[in-house]
């Protein structure tokens, strides 16, 4: 992804709305991969929500600084996006 927190948020803005799978380390260990779609995008945070099928809950937020460190790696589902048109 970018090098730098701006290069991020302006990648992600390009990509409002797009389903992705994001990976991020749960600690000890622990990786946590969730399936969703990018909704918003603030200042500090973006904000995925869900697919309620496989999660308790229906939103999560990250920040840049963590995909800027790799603790939460994202990938975009392109294939979804052909299957969709």
């Amino acid at each position: 992804m970018a090098k730098t927190l701006i290069d991020i948020k302006q990648s992600l803005d390009l990509n409002l709305g797009k389903r992705l799978t994001l990976k991020a380390n749960g600690g000890r260990r622990k990786t946590v991969e969730r399936c969703g779609v990018l909704a918003e995008t603030y200042p500090s945070v973006f904000v995925i929500e869900l697919d309620q099928q496989e999660n308790s809950f229906e939103r999560v937020s990250y920040s840049y600084a963590d995909v800027l460190t790799e603790t939460v790696e994202i990938t975009f589902d392109d294939s979804a996006l052909l299957a969709g048109q």
